[in-house]
């Protein structure tokens, strides 16, 4: 199975979001846009892995949760990576970075490189996906419209839990089945 860990968004900031994608998918660009049931903010993506694998996963989820207290975030802003390039491939809204959400995603990063994952060497830059640029053909009315969003807060919520999803690729996109949580303390 394709997996990930990572945090759901509560329903008042998801229609925040949607309504952004709404004005976004006006214009005629080459983007394919994610669904906005499957907007969450990924702390690790783990690849393929096997049904023993996943238990164990789910083994270091709850030992994580069980370090943390629940942690209060704030999602706001818009942005491409890479930024300043004419040609970006990811368009994105921001989670405000705080300290307890870069321990927690470090904490669950060191505790899942004892089952063979890799720890990330980048920076956590904690991000929801929102779209990904296929060509950059008609771009420049969306990243006018994220210019105007870019300190848009969305919303703030209480991280109560992780979520270990599985990721099944469709043409139509990718779709998200929980398989695991793991709540906060």
């Amino acid at each position: 199975m394709r997996a990930f860990v990572a945090i759901e968004l509560e329903a008042s900031i998801k229609d925040g979001i949607t309504a952004l994608l709404a004005r976004l998918r006006r214009c005629d660009c080459a983007v394919r846009w994610v669904k906005p049931e499957g907007i969450h903010l990924t702390l690790k993506f783990l690849g393929d892995i096997s049904p023993d694998l996943a238990l164990k996963v789910r083994s270091e989820m709850d030992r994580v949760a069980g370090r943390h207290d629940g942690i209060a975030m704030e999602v706001a802003g818009t942005g491409t990576f890479a930024p300043r390039s004419r040609s970006p491939r990811v368009i994105w809204v921001g989670v405000i970075q705080n300290s307890a959400l870069a321990r927690l995603q470090a904490d669950l990063d060191k505790s899942l490189e004892k089952l063979g994952f890799r720890r990330e060497k980048r920076r956590f830059h904690p991000h929801l996906t929102v779209g990904r640029i296929k060509a950059p053909r008609g771009l420049e009315p969306v990243l006018e419209a994220l210019s105007e969003y870019s300190e848009t807060s969305f919303g703030r919520m209480a991280v109560s839990r992780l979520t270990l999803f599985e990721s099944i690729l469709k043409p139509t996109g990718a779709e998200y089945s929980r398989i695991h949580t793991s709540e906060l303390i």
